[in-house]
């Protein structure tokens, strides 16, 4: 069998060994209900407010201003269905993207069933929104801006400080989608004007099932999920103490490393870039090339089947995917490539690589020369 090379970090990522370490003893000796009065929930509610500063510091926040979620899903919910509600007295209009996370796509689609109005923005060939369409979008009746900090399938970085400071000036909430950016770019959301923000756990090393939901304080949003007062009466269930210890651990660890990760992925992801454009011909790498997350690179290759050939790579041990994991088995053409305005003979035959801070030179090497290998292969057949 061969040795698994994984370039999907995108879509998951290892939970890391200190991250592990500290959840540990959440699962069978600290294992108390934060919510309850004794000593080991009282050890436990004390780790869910440290988890709770670790975040808070990573992104310039208030610990106030932190929601414990079950994920980014959960916390783009909450944060667009819940500031929707809370503030359609004022307006029902909405403003997005056309390349948003589905959790942000189809919650708006099943607020424009209720009576909101939704727009969604387009973007250029790199997957940028126009500033100027986004300020001529604004309405009297628009309540919320939701732009996605970095694209989960081609890894462009949107201007969001630009984004805030409109926002902010039209007196908008401003919410970001930030699952992807979150550990790859560093997010002041006081400099930023970020007014709401999402992210999750298992995109930095840390574990599944736990998210965040950042909100300026002095923003309503309206609770979503009915019970209990946990999460200061905004998300009811008992917390996922372990998860969230790891969630802290996996953001302090991110940015106490930043410089370094980074550089490293980037270095891999354009070593890789200039080896696959001298060897293979007609591909095309999508989005931005400079402004983009570190470890993301989306190539198409022209009429090739991406299917068949993340097919290939996987028999060879590699691990890609052909954009949003969340997407996998879609029989329809990514909705990104498609509002990039992507040329059919591309279309199909896209696949997303991610690197992470575990790959390595001998790592990209191989995935390289098999990739080569299996291009020439499809395209003779």
């Amino acid at each position: 069998m061969n040795k698994i090379r994984y370039f999907d970090h995108a879509a998951t990522t290892a939970v890391h060994e200190a991250v592990l370490k500290e959840m540990l003893p959440y699962f069978s000796i600290e294992y108390g209900n934060a919510s309850s009065m004794y000593s080991i929930s009282r050890s436990a509610k004390k780790a869910l407010e440290y988890a709770r500063t670790r975040v808070a510091k990573a992104i310039n926040a208030e610990n106030k201003e932190i929601f414990f979620t079950s994920g980014g899903s959960e916390s783009d919910n909450l944060a667009i269905k819940g500031i929707a509600y809370a503030n359609k007295n004022k307006g029902k209009h909405i403003i997005t993207t056309k390349i948003e996370h589905h959790a942000v796509l189809e919650t708006c689609e099943t607020l424009e069933k209720e009576g909101f109005e939704v727009t969604y923005l387009d973007v250029d060939e790199n997957g940028f929104i126009n500033l100027g369409q986004l300020q001529n979008a604004i309405k009297d009746s628009t309540i919320l801006i939701s732009i996605m900090f970095a694209n989960n399938e081609i890894g462009t970085i949107q201007p969001i400080k630009e984004i805030g400071e409109i926002a902010r000036e039209r007196d908008i909430i401003f919410h970001t989608d930030c699952v992807q950016a979150m550990g790859n770019v560093l997010i002041n959301v006081k400099d930023m004007k970020i007014d709401a923000l999402s992210m999750s756990g298992h995109k930095l090393y840390g574990p599944k099932g736990v998210g965040v939901l950042y909100v300026r304080d002095g923003v309503e949003f309206q609770k979503l999920q009915n019970g209990g007062h946990q999460e200061k009466n905004k998300r009811a269930g008992t917390e996922n103490i372990a998860g969230i210890v790891g969630m802290g651990k996996a953001i302090e660890i991110a940015y106490l490393n930043f410089e370094k990760n980074t550089n490293q992925m980037k270095e891999l992801r354009d070593y890789f870039l200039k080896q696959v454009e001298d060897r293979i011909p007609n591909i095309k790498l999508n989005g931005d090339r400079e402004k983009r997350l570190p470890g993301n690179c989306n190539i198409s290759f022209e009429n090739i089947d991406g299917e068949e050939l993340l097919f290939k790579l996987d028999e060879k041990g590699i691990c890609a995917s052909a954009g949003s994991a969340c997407s996998t088995g879609e029989p329809e053409p990514s909705h990104v490539l498609t509002a990039i305005g992507l040329p059919a003979k591309f279309l199909n035959g896209s696949i997303r690589l991610t690197f992470g801070i575990d790959n390595t030179r001998e790592d990209v090497d191989y995935l390289i020369k098999e990739l080569d290998q299996i291009v020439k292969e499809l395209r003779n057949k």
